[in-house]
């Protein structure tokens, strides 16, 4: 595809947005201090006798502090392997607010990974016009049906960018505009992190300074809803990347795994069969898919996401580097507080270990924007969709678009209920959401030429703390649907 080139005024907007997201990863222990001096300060409203019998709650908070000092260790070395496209000391307002309330940031990275073990990908950015919405994280506890938790994305903060993508297979790196970043970079991604616990928190990142953290990054006001963005994306490394969330992907991926390999039992190394992911989050799944022996192209649009899955992709040296402590925002359903203050290492596999096929590639864009490009026109002979039917504004044109891009006879399997995340958009701006009944999901799928092949309901949870007293279940969609041109063309309006 041809490089999109930017205006001054959409370079600035792109600017700004980055900015923002790169602020809210660097302020991340700031905020969590906060949390922390919250729940001292009640401690000492509580009557001696009270304060004599939780007296081991003061250890817990400096637990707690050095837990966050080792999660912003984790996040310092990320944000100091991530490279940006555009000069960030641009169109910086010193004192003003870098955060306008209708300013939306829609992110994408691209990485295309090579088939040798050591060169794993390379990475660029881009725009979309979607955001990272965590709408399928922590509803909340009362009878509304996943309701947004407080750490819960806001639904009404969709960011406003244009999308390009680069080359979607291939086994050449995809390389489009921005900074690109090697699987083994030269960037020592271990030595600020410590897990020694008698380290001071401070210490944890004193010798992280990432170039687009200093000074301003650390200085803006960073509104909580950006943090609590950043929190999601910690339990999303769970799930997508942690010996703990294998429960969870076995419950999600491993039908869609399965139903591949059915449908595709005779794959072929020199011609591999394509498959899409749209909203492929940190890339697990798209991985997997690649792993199987397909050509896989993983497509998000969340620099939120992005910056995470650009370095497990691509800066990890081997399996569970990192430790995290994901947990700890929350002192509600616990069961204990080691339950609560437990680590969790990472990646459980080394991604460029894990036999992935020539040709494996993320995607930065917006998913109709990208995708309804010429070129892109039956050009997959799988699309998968896993949480991510809900994220449209507009969900029949998601339904149109698979139906494009995928190859006549080309297969399209789903799992994933159906929460839209734009339900409750009382915004300024009004925002389009077309919520329609699964029923009706079927009917649009099958105007648009699709056969239901399979069809089941799987229960599963999303980035679950599987120790909590709490757990949130969906009762998701499955099904496996082949597309039929000819009877798509045939009920195609006059």
């Amino acid at each position: 595809m041809s490089e999109r080139r930017y205006t001054e005024q959409e370079e600035a907007l792109e600017i700004k947005s980055l900015r923002r997201i790169l602020a809210a990863y660097a302020n991340y222990q700031d905020a969590a201090e906060r949390d922390v001096k919250r729940y001292e300060r009640s401690f000492k409203m509580l009557p001696p006798a009270h304060k004599e019998l939780l007296f081991h709650l003061g250890l817990k908070y400096q637990r707690l502090r050095w837990c966050i000092s080792m999660n912003a260790a984790f996040i310092m070395n990320m944000l100091e392997a991530f490279e940006h496209p555009f000069d960030m000391s641009r169109y910086l307002d010193v004192g003003g607010d870098d955060h306008p309330s209708n300013m939306h940031d829609h992110i994408h990275v691209d990485c295309t990974h090579s088939s040798g073990r050591g060169d794993c990908s390379t990475i660029s950015t881009s725009r979309s016009n979607t955001s990272l919405d965590e709408q399928h994280d922590n509803p909340q506890e009362d009878a509304k049906a996943h309701g947004s938790s407080s750490e819960t994305v806001n639904k009404k903060d969709e960011e406003d960018h244009t999308a390009r993508c680069s080359q979607p297979v291939g086994s050449n790196l995809g390389t489009s505009q921005g900074v690109h970043v090697s699987c083994n970079g030269d960037t020592d991604t271990s030595t600020a992190y410590c897990q020694d616990k008698d380290v001071s928190a401070s210490s944890a990142v004193d010798n992280v300074t990432p170039r687009h953290c200093a000074g301003s990054l650390f200085k803006l006001n960073v509104p909580p809803i950006d943090v609590d963005k950043v929190r999601c994306i910690i339990r999303n490394i769970v799930r997508d990347w942690a010996e703990e969330g294998q429960k969870e992907r076995d419950e999600c991926y491993k039908p869609i795994l399965e139903e591949l390999n059915r449908l595709f039992p005779n794959r072929s190394n020199e011609r591999p069969p394509s498959c899409l992911v749209p909203g492929a989050g940190l890339g697990r799944l798209a991985l997997e898919i690649s792993s199987l022996g397909f050509v896989s192209q993983g497509n998000e649009f969340s620099y939120y996401m992005l910056i995470c899955s650009s370095f497990i992709l691509n800066h990890t040296q081997e399996a569970n580097e990192w430790t995290i402590y994901p947990w700890i925002h929350s002192n509600c359903n616990s069961l204990s507080d080691n339950d609560q203050l437990r680590p969790v290492s990472f990646p459980d596999i080394h991604p460029s270990s894990a036999g992935i096929t020539d040709g494996f590639s993320m995607c930065a864009g917006d998913f109709v924007e990208v995708y309804s490009e010429e070129s892109q026109e039956s050009a997959w002979d799988a699309v998968v969709t896993c949480f991510f039917l809900d994220t449209a504004h507009n969900i029949v044109e998601y339904i149109e678009i698979i139906s494009k891009v995928l190859k006549d006879g080309g297969v399209w399997i789903n799992l994933g209920p159906l929460l839209y995340h734009f339900a409750d958009s009382y915004g300024p701006d009004d925002d389009m959401s077309i919520e329609l009944s699964l029923e009706d999901v079927k009917k649009v799928a099958y105007h648009y030429g699709f056969v239901m092949e399979v069809e089941k309901m799987i229960e599963t949870t999303y980035t679950a703390n599987m120790r909590a007293m709490m757990q949130n279940r969906y009762r998701a969609a499955f099904w496996t649907m082949r597309k039929n041109a000819s009877r798509a063309k045939a009920q195609k309006p006059r």
